[in-house]
C-alpha cells in the first residue's frame, strides 16, 4: 500500500488540505468549496489552493473535526433533480383563521387551529369551534424588543386528545384535556432571556402511555403523566451560591425547542449557552423516564454553532438529525442541511439549499421554502420534487399529510405510501 504525503497508508480521504493541517493540533482553517455538492478543500492562513494534498482518511478527519473551519470560500452546487411530486392532493373552503403559522396541528381526523376565538375542530367537509383558551399575560420586565414576539404557538398529542398552547419566545403554556375539556397543566418557565427560544413542549406517548414533556424553568425539563398532570421527573437541579462551584446536576443551557424522535426514545433540544452558542442537545427519553432521573442534565451535543440556534430540525428516522444551516458561526453560514449521527454527534453529510420549516418522513425531507414545497432526498443531497406556491405549516406523521390554511382555503397533500 502507498504512503500518502500525510506520512500515512490508507484509503483516500474525502477532502484536501494543505501541509499544515495534517498535524496532531492543525491551526484555524477555512473551507473553499469546489464547485461539486457541498465537497470543499480545508486551507489554513498562509497556504492556498496551489499547495494542497491528498492524506489519509484519519487526517482528513481529524482536521475537519480540530482546526474549527471559520468560514467559506466559494459557492455550493444545489443539486435539483425534480421529478413530478407523487401523492394525493385534497383542496376546500375552510374559512378558518389562525393566529400565525404556529397554529395548525394535525388530530388522528382532520386538522386543530388555534384562532382569535379559541380552538377550531377541522374535520372532513366541516369546522367548528370548540371553545376558547388563554395563557397568562406576560410578566417579563427586560424583554429585548424583537419583532412578533412572544407569539402563539400549538401543539397536539398523537390521539388528538390533549392540546397544548404555548407562548413562543415567552413564559407560559397551558396543556387542555379536549375530551373533558380540563386544564391539565399551567405551566410557568419563569423569566430568563425567553424571547430568544420558543417554549420547550412535546407530547408522548398516547392513551395510559401518553406524557408530555415541557419547560419549567429556563435551564429545566420536566415530564408529566396524562390526564393527571403527576410530576414524573422530581429531582435536584438548583443553581450555585454565588461564588460556588456548580452541583454536579447543574445545567446552565437556556432550553428552547423540542423534537422528538420517531420511536420517542430520544429527544433534541434546540438551546444556547453563554456567550452566546447555539446547542442542540440530545437527551436520552428513554434513560430518562426509565429512572436516571439526571439523563435531562446529560445530554450529548449534537451541534455547536456561535450565535446559531432556533433554527428548522428534523429527525430522519431514529438514528439521524438534520438541522439547517451550514458552518458554525451566524456571520458565515450557507443555505443547507447538516446531517448528524444523533449518538455521537458526528456530522455523516451535509448538502445545499434547503430553506424554511421542514420535516422528516419516511427517509425524505420535506420543507416549506418561499417559493413553495420541496422534497430532498438525504441521501444524494438532492432536491427531487417541488410544488410550487404550496406553503404547508403543519404535518401529521401518521399519514404523512402536510397541511396549508390561508386565505380561507385548506389544501392537503399526502405522500404516496
Amino acid at each position: 500500500m502507498n504512503t500518502l504525503p500525510c506520512g500515512h497508508p490508507g484509503r483516500i480521504g474525502t477532502l484536501r488540505l494543505c501541509p499544515h493541517l495534517a498535524v496532531e493540533e492543525p491551526p484555524p482553517s477555512t473551507r473553499h468549496l469546489i464547485g461539486v455538492g457541498t465537497r470543499y478543500d480545508l486551507i489554513c492562513a498562509s497556504c492556498t489552493p496551489a499547495a494542497l494534498i491528498e492524506v489519509c482518511e484519519s487526517c482528513a478527519d481529524r482536521a475537519d473535526q480540530r482546526s474549527y473551519p471559520s468560514g467559506w470560500h466559494g459557492e455550493p452546487e444545489i443539486l435539483v433533480r425534480d421529478k413530478e411530486l407523487m401523492g394525493f392532493w385534497t383542496s376546500r373552503p375552510c374559512p378558518v383563521r389562525p393566529v400565525n403559522d404556529g397554529c395548525l396541528a394535525p388530530m388522528p381526523d382532520g386538522w386543530l387551529a388555534l384562532t382569535e376565538e379559541g380552538f377550531v375542530r377541522i374535520d372532513g367537509d366541516d369546522q367548528w369551534l370548540v371553545r376558547p383558551v388563554e395563557l397568562p399575560a406576560e410578566t417579563y420586565q427586560d424583554i429585548r424588543d424583537l419583532p412578533d414576539r412572544p407569539r402563539r404557538g400549538l401543539h397536539t398529542s398523537r390521539d388528538g386528545r390533549f392540546a397544548a398552547v404555548v407562548s413562543d419566545y415567552g413564559q407560559f403554556a397551558t396543556v387542555v384535556d379536549l375530551q373533558e375539556w380540563s386544564t391539565v397543566l399551567d405551566l410557568d418557565r419563569e423569566w430568563a432571556d425567553n424571547e430568544f427560544t420558543r417554549f420547550p413542549l412535546a407530547f408522548l406517548g398516547s392513551g395510559e402511555t401518553a406524557r408530555v414533556i415541557a419547560g419549567t424553568d429556563w435551564n429545566r425539563l420536566d415530564a408529566f403523566t396524562l390526564p393527571g398532570g403527576e410530576l414524573l421527573t422530581d429531582r435536584e437541579t438548583a443553581a450555585p451560591d454565588r461564588g460556588e462551584e456548580p452541583p454536579e446536576h447543574y445545567l446552565d443551557y437556556f432550553q428552547g425547542a423540542l423534537h422528538v424522535s420517531p420511536s420517542e426514545r430520544a429527544l433534541v433540544v434546540d438551546g444556547w449557552v453563554w456567550h452566546p452558542i447555539g446547542v442542540a442537545m440530545v437527551v436520552d427519553l428513554a434513560a430518562w423516564l426509565g429512572g436516571d432521573v439526571h439523563a435531562a442534565e446529560h445530554g450529548r451535543d449534537l451541534t455547536s454553532r456561535e450565535w446559531v440556534w432556533d433554527r428548522p430540525i428534523a429527525w430522519l428516522g431514529d438514528t439521524t438529525v438534520a438541522v439547517q444551516g451550514l458552518g458554525e458561526s451566524h456571520t458565515r453560514m450557507l443555505d443547507g442541511v447538516e446531517l448528524h449521527d444523533a449518538a455521537t454527534g458526528r456530522r455523516t453529510g451535509m448538502f445545499a439549499g434547503p430553506v424554511g420549516p421542514m420535516w422528516g418522513y419516511r427517509g425524505s425531507l420535506y420543507v416549506t421554502a418561499e417559493a413553495g414545497f420541496e422534497v430532498w432526498d438525504p441521501v444524494a443531497g438532492a432536491r427531487i420534487g417541488f410544488a410550487e406556491g404550496f406553503r404547508p405549516t403543519a404535518h401529521d406523521p401518521a399519514t404523512g399529510s402536510f397541511a396549508e390554511l390561508r386565505n380561507d382555503q385548506l389544501r392537503i397533500w399526502a405522500a404516496v405510501g
